[in-house]
């Protein structure tokens, strides 16, 4: 797979306009681009982050002061209301940045969010139906809702975090050298120390965060099938297996949550705080036992090592959440980096069409595997009506969708009016090429939503008359609200023929020079279909009509018939010629 580094530079059937680019040659430069737009937030965050731990050192300094006035002899008591004063407003003005330094944090993480979310968006409608065929929907949703939002919590508090973390390792160097040089070392030995600990303790957790992802986008899969198949679930009594399934792979996921746990609790650096506070202790009393340093010295360096505290606590959270957030950035990327290989051609050919179809010598494979059609050879002039014909898995439904560029042909050439599909601008063919299917597909919005969906500006006139048109009208004035009545996903609440009527209203609205019937009267009853055939005939004259079905009446009025079997034309002619001539015509009806 080849990555494009720039948005604009990957093919796609959809783009936005005027979008920034992103940089996707990896998840770190990735990131970075976003992060890009939005450096003022991050300069916030980083003097907010700075002064923030500047401030909390300036406490224990301001303690070890004291306690030298205390101690002095005479005891300069008349300096301990200006050190409260002192530690007073420097705590407020702390508080303040610390405000602003979570806010920016807040800020850029809800950035993030909405636009890794949006780009990813934009991605998935961009690619090609051979992508989307062969990704698993319950996957493709968790990286869409999960993974993002993982994106925004390593932001905040997860980089938040470490970014305020990272200052307060630092301020006990800078601060120490000032009590007596030698207090350094010890700071430094643990800075030192952590950062190997948090790069080992990285390296660990990296395969094991990127387990919980994938795990649980395992998991959401299966639940994402067992919903959607539902129907099917409940008509077989496959509920307690089905919940057996979901607890292995909740299992599988805990288990990957189980060993993150794991490898937390023996967090390093935890350790080697209490040794170094210690250590510090020690050492400063032995220079205090020497002269070499006071006693308010002691007590502000032993302050400034507890410093050591926040960091230390919060990276065994915050280096989780930022290891979680990488390996959901890389599942992210991973899916956008995936090519499509189809191009939306804006530049590409943009006229009306006439309805002329040819297939030249092509071929049709899913995925580089064997050809589900191959070196088919035909032409429709336009105004024709086509039905083809041929046993289950012959390859008719691939063969259609070539006409549209749902799919790209393996080899060969689709002439629409005498142009290459693949010069048509996208938008402009889809527009003129409309495909009802025997799978319909409906929102969930009302019927009038659903019926001018391919045609959003459509007046309520124009969406009842192709209603009539489609022999739906009836039946849509017979629920309660009529064309604003809410029908469910994929229009369950709807019989099998409603359903398919609702299709053909909504293709009769949008005006479709060539039209595409894949097997779209096989649910409606017999009472109907007298109608539907009408409204079908109707809808043919003057557009170039192909038409999948096994119902004779169909096949019949024709005026050219094309049987396909094992992925090859067997025969090619009316219904009159066919039955003398094509054997394979026989049998379709014979069986």
């Amino acid at each position: 797979m080849s990555v494009s580094k720039k948005t604009q530079d990957l093919p796609a059937e959809f783009t936005l306009p005027n979008r920034y680019p992103t940089n996707r040659s990896g998840p770190e430069r990735w990131l970075f681009s976003h992060f890009l737009r939005y450096w003022p937030i991050g300069i916030l965050l980083l003097l907010g982050a700075f002064g923030n731990a500047a401030l909390a050192a300036y406490v224990p300094i301001k303690i070890g002061e004291a306690f030298d006035a205390i101690l002095n002899d005479p005891p300069k008591t008349n300096l301990l209301l200006g050190f409260f004063w002192a530690v007073v407003i420097s705590q407020l003005i702390r508080g303040g940045l610390q405000f602003v330094r979570n806010f920016g944090a807040e800020w850029l993480g809800q950035l993030f969010e909405r636009n890794v979310r949006d780009e990813l968006y934009v991605s998935l409608l961009g690619k090609s139906m051979t992508f989307h065929n062969l990704q698993l929907v319950g996957e493709t949703m968790a990286r869409a809702t999960n993974d993002v939002r993982e994106i925004n919590f390593m932001l905040n508090p997860g980089i938040n975090l470490v970014i305020g973390s990272g200052n307060f390792l630092i301020l006990p160097m800078l601060v120490s050298w000032r009590y007596h040089p030698s207090l350094v070392i010890i700071p430094a030995i643990f800075v030192l120390v952590y950062i190997i600990s948090i790069k080992q303790y990285l390296g660990e957790l990296q395969p094991i965060t990127k387990a919980v992802r994938d795990s649980f986008g395992t998991m959401n899969t299966r639940l994402a099938e067992a919903i959607d198949g539902i129907e099917t679930v409940k008509s077989m009594s496959e509920e307690e297996n089905e919940v057996k399934r979901f607890q292995i792979n909740a299992g599988v996921f805990r288990n990957a949550f189980v060993r993150q746990a794991d490898v937390e609790a023996r967090f390093l650096p935890l350790l080697f705080m209490g040794i170094t506070q210690a250590a510090g202790l020690l050492h400063s009393l032995i220079l205090f036992k020497q002269g070499l340093i006071q006693v308010g010295d002691v007590v502000a360096y032993f302050g400034l090592l507890q410093l050591f505290g926040f960091p230390t606590f919060v990276s065994l959270f915050a280096y989780s959440q930022v290891s979680l957030g990488m390996a959901s950035t890389r599942r992210i990327l991973e899916l956008i980096n995936e090519e499509s290989d189809l191009d939306q051609n804006e530049s590409g050919f943009a006229e009306d069409i006439k309805g002329s179809v040819e297939f030249k010598n092509i071929s049709f494979a899913y995925d580089k595997n064997e050809n589900v059609l191959n070196k088919i050879n035909f032409s429709v002039e336009p105004g024709q009506t086509v039905a083809i014909v041929g046993q289950t898995g012959g390859g008719k439904t691939s063969l259609v969708k070539l006409v549209n560029r749902i799919y790209d042909v393996s080899a060969g050439q689709v002439l629409v009016d005498g142009i290459d599909v693949r010069d048509w601008q996208l938008e402009s063919l889809r527009h003129q090429v409309s495909i009802i299917e025997q799978d319909i597909f409906l929102f969930s919005r009302s019927i009038a939503e659903n019926i001018c969906f391919g045609q959003p500006t459509a007046t309520r006139e124009e969406i009842i008359e192709a209603a009539k048109a489609a022999q739906a009208d009836e039946f849509i004035l017979e629920f309660k609200d009529g064309y604003d009545t809410v029908i469910g996903e994929r229009g369950v609440t709807l019989s099998g023929g409603q359903r398919q009527r609702l299709a053909l209203a909504r293709a009769f609205l949008t005006d479709p020079r060539i039209l595409v019937l894949d097997d779209s009267t096989s649910a409606i009853d017999s009472a109907t279909e007298d109608k539907i055939q009408r409204a079908i005939y109707a809808a043919a004259k003057g557009r170039t009509t192909l038409i999948i079905t096994h119902r004779l009446s169909q096949i019949r009025w024709a005026d050219l018939i094309v049987v396909l079997r094992q992925g090859k034309v067997a025969a090619v002619g009316t219904h009159e010629e066919l039955l003398k001539t094509s054997e394979a015509y026989r049998q379709i009806f014979s069986e």
